[in-house]
């Protein structure tokens, strides 16, 4: 078999290694380049589901059921978007104390909890209760998947095996894949290895769950953050854009900013390049 006529089978990652294999003059193994991804792995925020979107549509629906506007200390107007966006701006924030281990681990519920009381005074609703704040704070376990999530990933399923790796909860994540119709053979999360990424525990640790070498397994994300120290720790990778994640605000992430093994459109794409 010829190199020209089966080059373009291969990703970024093969193609490193067949050029290393064709430098040694040894002969590549086509069966086993075109079989070395085993797990497919998938952040969930931003990548598989569209959190904007869709938090807004149930905070609107929340104030008109409980007669709640926001709307801001300084005398502007924020809406609901502002809040849903400034909740988002401190979830990165939030993580990062537990990461330095500024303080001890600590869910990502308790976390959103806790941003999400941080925030509501300015936006005129520090006298919310606590039983509507928790439902706020449970909107993040039903959020809508973008239009080529389910289809695509059900294409994928019939190949590798697929699940989550998530800072989100077990039970956030089990909430939001029942709710969604995500097809997962498996949620690995924040709450299994007690860190959140990009600390290396949650990406060896994932691997380690699914009794195979990191190489095995890729990671599919919407960030190039996440795809950059899934790679430093020896996973393949896949960069699906989603350029409206962050409404206005986006500012980053619109492309790949890497030689990503992959990168497609959607999931449909990442399906047809695998042979899905």
């Amino acid at each position: 078999m010829n190199w020209r006529g089966e080059i373009s089978r291969f990703s970024c990652y093969e193609l490193r290694l067949l050029l290393s294999l064709k430098k040694a003059n040894k002969t590549p193994d086509w069966g086993r380049l075109a079989h070395l991804v085993q797990a497919l792995l998938f952040d969930v925020f931003g990548t598989v589901v569209d959190w904007r979107t869709s938090l807004i549509a149930q905070f609107e629906r929340f104030g008109k059921t409980h007669n709640l506007r926001p709307g801001s200390t300084d005398g502007g107007n924020l809406g609901w978007p502002g809040l849903v966006d400034d909740w988002r701006a401190a979830y990165q924030p939030s993580m990062d104390a537990v990461r330095s281990g500024a303080r001890p681990w600590t869910t990502l519920e308790q976390l959103h909890r806790e941003s999400l009381d941080n925030l509501l005074p300015k936006y005129g609703l520090g006298d919310m209760s606590g039983a509507h704040r928790e439902e706020l704070v449970r909107g993040w376990h039903f959020l809508d998947p973008w239009p080529d999530s389910v289809a695509g990933l059900t294409r994928l399923k019939r190949k590798f095996i697929i699940g989550t790796l998530s800072n989100g909860g077990l039970r956030l994540l089990t909430d939001m894949a029942k709710y969604a119709g995500l097809p997962w053979d498996t949620i690995l999360c924040s709450d299994l290895f007690r860190h959140y990424k990009p600390d290396p525990k949650v990406y060896l640790g994932a691997a380690e769950l699914l009794d195979t070498a990191p190489e095995n397994v890729m990671l599919v994300a919407a960030h190039n953050y996440d795809l950059a120290a899934a790679r430093k720790h020896g996973y393949k990778t896949a960069f699906v854009a989603r350029p409206t994640e962050y409404g206005p605000r986006q500012q980053k992430d619109f492309k790949a900013e890497s030689d990503w093994d992959y990168g497609a459109k959607d999931f449909g794409e990442l399906a047809e390049m695998l042979g899905a």
